[in-house]
């Protein structure tokens, strides 16, 4: 099993798999298991908890892995850009959703690769001018934030206007069909979030798990309702990828009536933690279909790029069978 790419050579990985940051479920445990399959995990930095980054930078065991912050949050923390830095050593630091220029120098003095998230070309001339060292395209498809362009047409048109910065492509891939692709597409690798969502070492609660694995990608839409129920004030123009329950159905159309009730807010926050899941969000993306069962993310990796190889090896088949 090995597909190399300029992302497998800058990283020092084996597969070009990335995991996504995601905030509060790409813990430490499952970091280090994307990594000891040959990718490289991302915890999750989510929104400025040292506890939780100290908690599981110790639960990744000393496995070499990378963190992502959600750049407009770090802002209001950012200390907590240090203590990663200081505390993992880490190879790569992922920024997404807001100015990096703070923070880009900082990465890029203690020898990390610095990983710039986009949405837009212009996006992407911007991180390349800024120094990103891999720039990741994320199509509206993803999981969890993002705007509005559509994965497959985003990623050649960044890989045309970055080159030679390695572009990962991001958003709707979840198995070895979209890693291929995505190289065919001038990816150097590919960055997954749903893929993981429900693997067993991701902190995601069972009943979350049980409604992704049951879920279509046909279920899922955009919208702020998490936000405003979380009080998490994102900026525009991103919107949250989530799979549709009774709780985003009532609120979309009304968020301001949502911001001005304390009691529905309340309810929101204790969901979670109570496994109720027609109020909380399952926060996924439209590779849902793809995700038909709660595996050890070293498998998943393992299958993902397995089946890639085996597309890519049956390349001259398709050229008149010569």
């Amino acid at each position: 099993m090995a597909i190399r790419t300029a992302l497998t050579d800058l990283l020092g990985i084996e597969a070009p798999v990335l995991l996504a940051p995601m905030a509060f479920i790409s813990g430490g445990a499952l970091s280090a298991a994307v990594g000891r399959a040959g990718g490289l995990g991302f915890l999750g930095g989510g929104y400025g908890d040292r506890a939780w980054l100290e908690e599981e930078a110790r639960r990744a065991g000393g496995e070499r892995l990378g963190v992502g912050f959600i750049t407009w949050s770090l802002a209001c923390h950012p200390d907590l850009l240090d203590l990663a830095l200081d505390l993992l050593a880490p190879p790569a630091v992922w920024l997404s959703f807001g100015d990096p220029r703070p923070f880009a120098g900082r990465v890029k003095v203690k020898g990390a690769a610095l990983v710039l998230q986009v949405q837009t070309v212009a996006a992407a001339r911007e991180a390349r001018d800024l120094g990103a060292d891999i720039i990741v395209a994320q199509g509206a498809e993803a999981g969890g934030h993002g705007h509005a362009r559509s994965t497959l047409p985003l990623v050649p048109a960044v890989v045309d206007a970055v080159a030679p910065v390695p572009v990962v492509a991001a958003g709707g891939i979840a198995d070895g069909r979209g890693l291929a692709a995505a190289l065919m597409l001038g990816a150097a690798g590919v960055a997954c979030g749903t893929a993981f969502y429900a693997a067993e070492e991701a902190l995601t609660h069972p009943a979350a798990r049980e409604r992704l694995v049951a879920a279509s990608g046909d279920a899922t839409q955009r919208s702020s309702v998490p936000d405003v129920a979380r009080r998490l004030d994102w900026p525009a123009p991103w919107t949250i990828r989530t799979l549709e329950n009774a709780f985003m159905a009532r609120w979309r159309g009304d968020l301001d009536g949502l911001r001005a009730d304390a009691g529905e807010v309340e309810r929101y926050a204790r969901a979670r933690e109570a496994g109720d899941f027609d109020t909380a969000a399952v926060i996924a993306g439209e590779a849902a279909d793809l995700v038909r069962a709660v595996e050890p993310a070293g498998r998943i990796v393992e299958q993902m790029v397995g089946e890639a190889e085996a597309l890519l090896r049956r390349g001259p088949a398709w050229l008149g069978g010569r």
